[in-house]
């Protein structure tokens, strides 16, 4: 029942803030877990426009009432915003968002970074998770303690140091990381009431967001730009605004005041409707939102740099692999201006990516090889007539001798014993049995850790087929 009169209340609150929706929508609240989802009640058709939102509704930077207290304060970006949300917060029935805040938990506790460092270490072992998680707790304890901190005790009106604690900190930060939108360039990025209640469906969303003046017609709609995304593997959520986790909607260029929600595909009366957070793996899912997709095609998994040198140290002398290393790293940087390379992507089908292949080459060669390489690159190289230079996406697997497809078999054995002793049938076993609602930590970490420990299975089936493969051309 208290679900029942939070929902009331934020249609209430919609209502005086001019937030409209489409009668064939329903907002409806899961008994068991108190999530919202959206529901059609009769069929929707593309083109329809399902919702309006003024951006005055928005809670953003500029909109809060403690805006001038953060520009005063210098504070930008996340930081920024989470102030703004936990002002409100503090405000209670006085904020002009009560409504909408009061309908949003305390925080997203399916987000890892709400989890007890035993639930990281526990759930997430091995995991692409596992150390961000914990690197990103012990930043936003110290953002907290230098900035936040200051900022209340500064503040020219009396703040309350327990509405602005490190606990409300953290609860404000995941909110913000699974719900927040880029608006436009006035308000920046923020929390949008009714567009945040519409969840996620990977490459498959019924819904898009629009940007118009309130004087020009439906049909006169801003041409949208696509929002860019963090990389899949999921790390570097915390830091910059340049990382802000929201859900898929564009950067909407145009001064308007209205936000539209339009129907971009038919859906049936009875069918939830999605949003898309865009296209990106189980790590990145759990890491900002706090769920997971079973067969996620956009699923990765990383083998460290660190991990290479350790297996190279097992077949090698330390002066072997620090030689063999060095000369990859001139390679890699004569052929391309990004930044260092710390880690290797597995693809979802457990293809290794190219300089993962490279590295692995130079470091098996025999030695009387690799001098030849050494001295002549960029020219051919001997027997083998490899140009490492020429070697691309296309044709890689000319790297891929009997000893580098041994080598990505060990790595990949390595990288699995991070996971622990439990093997990949217990996890298998133990989601069968794991209620998705009830048990959503344990159920997404292990979907997570299935889904990581699937590629590296692929990935030794990719050696394995590649030999085949050269046997049969010959």
């Amino acid at each position: 029942m208290v679900s029942s009169r939070r929902m009331r209340a934020f249609k209430r609150w919609m209502k005086w803030q001019s937030v409209e929706y489409s009668d064939a929508l329903d907002l409806i609240i899961q008994k068991e877990d108190e999530q919202v989802w959206v529901k059609a009640l009769s069929d929707l058709h593309e083109g329809d426009v399902i919702a309006t939102i003024p951006k005055h509704s928005c809670l953003t930077v500029k909109s809060s009432g403690a805006w001038q207290l953060i520009e005063d304060f210098c504070l930008e970006g996340y930081m920024a915003l989470s102030v703004a949300l936990m002002y409100e917060k503090s405000l209670g029935q006085n904020s002009p968002w009560f409504g909408y805040l009061h309908l949003l938990p305390d925080g997203n506790s399916d987000v890892p970074l709400l989890w007890s460092l035993d639930e990281i270490d526990d759930l997430l072992l091995g995991t692409e998770l596992h150390k961000t998680v914990k690197e990103d707790k012990a930043l936003v304890y110290e953002d907290w303690k230098s900035c936040i901190v200051p900022f209340v005790e500064s503040a020219p009106i009396e703040l309350n140091p327990d509405d602005f604690g490190v606990e409300q900190y953290l609860a404000a930060k995941s909110l913000i990381s699974s719900r927040s939108f880029q608006i436009d360039d006035h308000y920046g990025f923020g929390m949008v009431p009714l567009a945040d209640l519409f969840n996620h469906k990977t490459d498959a969303e019924d819904v898009h967001f629009t940007s118009v003046s309130e004087s020009e017609s439906d049909d006169d709609t801003s041409e949208n730009m696509e929002e860019e995304h963090v990389d899949d593997d999921g790390s570097d959520l915390v830091e910059t605004e340049s990382n802000v986790a929201s859900p898929t909607s564009e950067i909407l260029e145009i001064s308007s005041e209205i936000l539209e929600m339009i129907m971009v595909r038919d859906v049936k009366a009875g069918s939830e409707v999605f949003n898309t957070y865009g296209s990106m793996g189980n790590a990145a899912l759990l890491h900002r939102y706090g769920f997971t997709e079973p067969d996620n095609p956009y699923d990765i998994i990383n083998i460290d740099l660190d991990l290479i040198l350790q297996w190279s140290s097992h077949l090698f002398s330390s002066r072997h692999t620090r030689t063999r290393l060095s000369f990859w790293k001139s390679l890699h940087n004569s052929e391309s201006q990004t930044q260092q390379i710390d880690y290797f992507e597995i693809s979802y089908n457990g293809e290794p990516e190219l300089e993962l292949l490279k590295l692995l080459y130079i470091i098996l060669l025999p030695e009387k090889e690799y001098n030849e390489l050494y001295l002549q690159v960029p020219k051919k190289y001997g027997k083998s007539g490899i140009v490492l230079s020429e070697v691309s996406e296309m044709n890689k697997e000319v790297l891929l001798t009997g000893n580098v497809r041994d080598g990505l078999v060990s790595l990949a054995d390595m990288r699995e014993r991070c996971y622990g002793l439990k093997s990949m049938e217990d996890d298998v076993e133990a989601l069968k049995t794991c209620n998705g609602v009830m048990e959503k930590k344990l159920y997404h970490s292990l979907v997570l850790r299935i889904s990581e420990r699937r590629i590296l299975e692929k990935l030794r089936k990719y050696a394995g087929d590649c030999i085949r493969k050269k046997i049969h051309k010959r």
